[in-house]
């Protein structure tokens, strides 16, 4: 019988976890040996049979229902991300009934656009895996230059995890690290059958001890905003702000933008950033698109808001 690892070894690290108090429960006792909750407290929290729940704990061939998953995902205290990759893990694994990743990932045209028009922010498109799937000027500047590099290396998390040069720009370099491996952990249950995700995480796992102890948490990451500090090279130290947006018509493709934060400090690093590294192709994008000198230049309209990662 086909046998789930991913589902067994997810669901038994959300039930460790719980706090058997803070569902009403006794944190000590004879019966307690193991961290966290046993699985009959679990199956009884969701409302289904010990043997049910345990069978799915045990990764049998089951296809559990959307109420049962809710369910579940109530009593194990999933936030959205959990909730979404515990439906993944559980999808129907047949033949006919499996998601399949494209075999080339491809960016239009105009979104190459929308990336060159951000002539004073950072931006990337990240893809399905992590994979980096085109930048702007200002982004090979600030983060790498995933453009030169091989083309099976412009991956995020692989670069974040095995570059040297990543471990020395992101001040904390362990937390970004592990939420770029929560994030292809995401990534690997939508598409399990998926051979450059299962190549990436083989690599990964053979070079690097910290990931292989990220990716064994089974910890997935879902965020749309948030802050990283950075020490680069050129400027010092400074702090970003970065927003994702989900691309129309491209669900499985995420626009990140990176700002400098409102301190005087990053504004200035950010400032002396731009000014020593200038595109010149921005000046004559500029010129061409009839953006005189004195007006103000039209920026790019804003996309709905990302639903599916973060960096």
């Amino acid at each position: 019988m086909p046998y789930n690892a991913d589902l067994s070894d997810f669901l038994r690290s959300r039930r460790a976890r719980i706090d058997p108090e803070s569902v009403g429960l006794p944190e000590r006792g004879a019966y307690r040996r193991v961290p966290g909750l046993r699985r009959e407290e679990v199956a009884q929290l969701a409302g289904v049979s010990t043997d049910y729940y345990t069978r799915l704990e045990q990764g049998r061939q089951i296809t559990p229902s959307g109420s049962v998953l809710d369910a579940i995902a109530s009593a194990l205290q999933l936030d959205t991300s959990e909730r979404s990759h515990l439906f993944d893990l559980t999808r129907d694994r047949t033949a006919a009934a499996r998601r399949q990743a494209p075999a080339v990932q491809k960016v239009r045209p105009g979104l190459r656009r929308l990336l060159d028009s951000y002539t004073d922010h950072a931006a990337f498109i990240l893809g399905l895996r992590t994979d980096v799937l085109a930048t702007n000027h200002l982004c090979r500047v600030l983060i790498a230059d995933f453009d030169a590099m091989p083309r099976r290396e412009r991956n995020l998390t692989r670069w974040m995890i095995l570059d040297e040069a990543a471990r020395e720009l992101n001040t904390d370099w362990e937390r970004i690290a592990a939420e770029a491996t929560a994030m292809l952990r995401l990534d690997a249950g939508r598409y399990p059958d998926d051979t450059r995700t299962a190549e990436l995480v083989g690599e990964l796992t053979m070079k690097s001890e910290s990931f292989r102890r990220w990716w064994a948490d089974h910890k997935v990451l879902v965020r749309t905003f948030g802050q990283k500090r950075l020490r680069h090279p050129q400027v010092g130290d400074l702090t970003i702000d970065y927003q994702a947006f989900t691309m129309p018509g491209q669900d499985d493709q995420t626009l990140f933008v990176y700002l400098p934060a409102q301190d005087r400090q990053s504004q200035e690093a950010w400032r002396l950033l731009a000014s020593w590294n200038a595109d010149p192709s921005a000046a004559e994008h500029r010129n061409r698109s009839g953006w005189g000198t004195g007006s103000a230049s039209p920026g790019p309209t804003t996309p709905v808001p990302n639903q599916h990662r973060t960096i």
